[in-house]
């Protein structure tokens, strides 16, 4: 079976198991949106929607997180890790939407790019589902699956991104990365995988 082959066997999977995957991140909004993902690096989706909550509370609009001090958001945003820097990144992106944007996330992946904490990932998760535009953002649930099923030889995230907007349709892509991050965490974990029980794995390579 071919990567292209392989791909639309595995879209067909996908959509049959997830045809509407939710948007794991709690948010109300394009900017809490943007601050939980921000907050998801090197952290559990779960741990994120534990922690907003309390952090929204406080500050759910970009005037209102500049009004408190980066040391009171780092308090609260301890458990995700990185509190330092990311309570650093939440307060000076707040304070340039303020500045730059009218208070409003800005909806290009060049002007999000240049916000302070927000790599291609970050703005590839805000513009597919703030704002649905086509993006693929690849995490390491993504990664990891891309190589397991033989999608991608790609030896980092980029790579791996690059590899698979080529084997899916366009229209596919906002959807499709919420569905491999659901299917990896159900069936295709890093640790203690057996092929054989993975729906995905057990078609792709039959025992």
């Amino acid at each position: 079976m071919n990567k292209r082959d392989k791909a639309a066997r595995i879209l067909e999977i996908l959509n049959d198991l997830y045809p509407e995957p939710p948007i794991p991140l709690k948010h109300r909004d394009s900017y809490t949106l943007l601050i939980a993902v921000l907050l998801s690096a090197q952290c559990t989706d779960a741990r994120v929607n534990q922690i907003t909550p309390k952090l929204f509370a406080l500050a759910d609009t970009p005037e209102k997180m500049v009004a408190i001090s980066v040391k009171q958001i780092e308090e609260i945003i301890r458990p995700c890790g990185l509190a330092p820097r990311k309570s650093k990144a939440i307060w000076e992106l707040s304070r340039l939407l303020l500045d730059k944007h009218a208070g409003e996330v800005p909806g290009t992946f060049e002007e999000l790019g240049a916000l302070p904490g927000v790599g291609h990932k970050t703005a590839s998760v805000v513009m597919s589902q703030a704002f649905g535009q086509p993006a693929f953002p690849v995490d390491t649930h993504i990664h990891r699956c891309a190589q397991r099923w033989g999608l991608s030889e790609g030896k980092n995230v980029v790579q791996t991104e690059r590899d698979l907007k080529r084997l899916f349709p366009r229209p596919t892509w906002n959807r499709l990365h919420l569905q491999i991050i659901y299917f990896a965490r159900e069936y295709c974990q890093a640790l203690r995988h057996d092929p054989s029980l993975c729906p995905i794995c057990s078609v792709l390579f039959p025992i």
